[in-house]
């Protein structure tokens, strides 16, 4: 399943996914089946690319259609044999010859406009690999990263230069992966690019409501440990306070009992408080018992819930199941804290990212975020939600700032701060130390 906003890899596919015939120094298609040979490192080529989350959209010109040479049967036994041995998720085809005029036949971008418009793609942070000039045309007019693999055809090159050449689909991959190592090159650089929604976590009802005319923060979370943090007494009075104000995002709110039975009973009443409450349940009680059951059986009478304090990938699964098939729900991993124990939580929100999507309605929250790169971490691996205290989000205004005056800002603050402070060196420790005279200075 292709998600909205997912990046993708287009493929072309002669030359790149299967070998092209070569005549007089020039590439062509296969004519038959058996003339369609896929060779056997392209599978592992493109299992990198899924394991690093980029729908794979195969975008093929194909006019010996219209020239009468090949039926599209024959095309489509091709492409059947390819989508069963390579993990790509669509095929989509141009079978207009160059005097049909079309949209769709590369080097014009149509088909790659025609996969953004049906799986809602993002084209900038996408990629195109192909083998002819054609691609990589279609490639840039379409907003993409072009990677051209140069078999240095006896045809004429892009007219657009690529953003790389390289020799091999595995070079490709290769540098498609280096560049999603280096995350300015990929990562949003203003609140707009994200795709993760900002969940504001907290309990102070001042900040909340400022944090509520924000258009950015699309939901709220709170727990009874921020609540004492900010002197709250009565819970339902604080939180029917709350919503008063806002009740058009979703917005959690935890349970306390630690018995099962008592547990179901507050999950019903918190439930009650108004349409867009989700019940936070944590994923087991104090004695380490699963808290599954009570959870399944409120998600199928219609509470829609927010498992919590998750930070193992079997809770993950364990949590999908069981609320498969019941109201919208979030699975909140925990990932900040999994960082305190020295583990690194992108694989591990990664894993839990794909295993959540498989659950129609259910979304994953990255909770308990320690910096605003973790706002940057969860948007790269696609996380639905990630919450975050105010101070975190404060940040979101340095995103993209440059560093050479962020530098400067940094040298001014600890200047200015020291004149208000009325420091002053009294030169009384000079006599007890021999300093030599200082080079360059006269």
């Amino acid at each position: 399943m292709i998600r909205p906003g997912a990046r993708a890899v287009f493929l072309d596919r002669d030359g790149v996914l299967n070998q092209a015939l070569i005549s007089d120094g020039k590439p062509g298609a296969p004519r038959t089946v058996d003339e369609f040979v896929i060779p056997p490192d392209r599978a592992a080529c493109l299992e990198e690319l899924k394991r690093r989350g980029f729908a794979l959209i195969v975008v093929t010109n194909q006019p010996d259609v219209a020239r009468g040479r090949q039926s599209i049967a024959v095309i489509e036994e091709m492409h059947r044999r390819l989508q069963a041995a390579l993990p790509v998720d669509d095929v989509l085809v141009c079978f207009h010859d160059e005097a049909d005029n079309c949209q769709c036949r590369k080097p014009r971008p149509g088909l790659l406009i025609e996969a953004q418009r049906k799986y809602d793609l993002d084209l900038s942070r996408s990629f195109l690999i192909g083998d002819r000039w054609k691609d990589v045309d279609a490639g840039n007019a379409a907003g993409c990263r072009t990677v051209f693999i140069d078999y240095n055809y006896n045809e004429r090159g892009p007219s657009t230069e690529p953003s790389v050449r390289v020799s091999s689909l595995r070079g490709a991959v290769e540098w498609i992966s280096s560049r999603e190592m280096n995350k300015e090159d990929l990562l949003p650089h203003s609140i707009s690019d994200f795709k993760v929604k900002l969940f504001a976590d907290g309990a102070d009802k001042a900040a909340m409501l400022e944090l509520y005319r924000n258009p950015w923060i699309k939901g709220f979370t709170t727990n009874p440990t921020l609540m004492r943090a900010a002197g709250i007494r009565d819970y339902e009075a604080f939180a029917l306070d709350i919503l008063s104000s806002i009740s058009d995002r979703p917005i959690s709110f935890e349970v306390f009992a630690d018995d099962p039975d008592e547990m179901y009973q507050q999950a019903l009443e918190i439930a009650g408080w108004g349409e867009n409450v989700y019940v936070k349940i944590p994923i087991t009680n104090t004695k380490g018992e699963s808290t599954l059951g009570v959870a399944r059986e409120l998600s199928r009478g219609g509470v829609k819930l927010n498992i919590t304090a998750l930070l193992a990938l079997d809770q993950v699964r364990d949590t999908a199941n069981a609320l498969d098939g019941g109201a919208p729900a979030c699975v909140s991993v925990f990932a900040g804290r999994i960082a305190d124990t020295g583990r690194d939580p992108v694989p591990v929100m990664k894993a839990a990212a794909e295993l959540v999507h498989q659950h129609p309605g259910m979304e994953l929250i990255w909770a308990s975020p320690r910096e605003l790169f973790n706002v940057i971490q969860a948007d790269s691996i696609d996380c639905d939600i990630i919450t975050a205290t105010p101070d975190v989000l404060k940040k979101l205004s340095l995103l993209g700032k440059d560093l050479l005056e962020y530098s400067r800002e940094t040298v001014q603050m600890y200047y200015d701060d020291a004149r208000k402070s009325g420091f002053t060196l009294t030169g009384k420790a000079r006599s007890q130390v021999a300093i030599g005279p200082v080079r360059g200075v006269k």
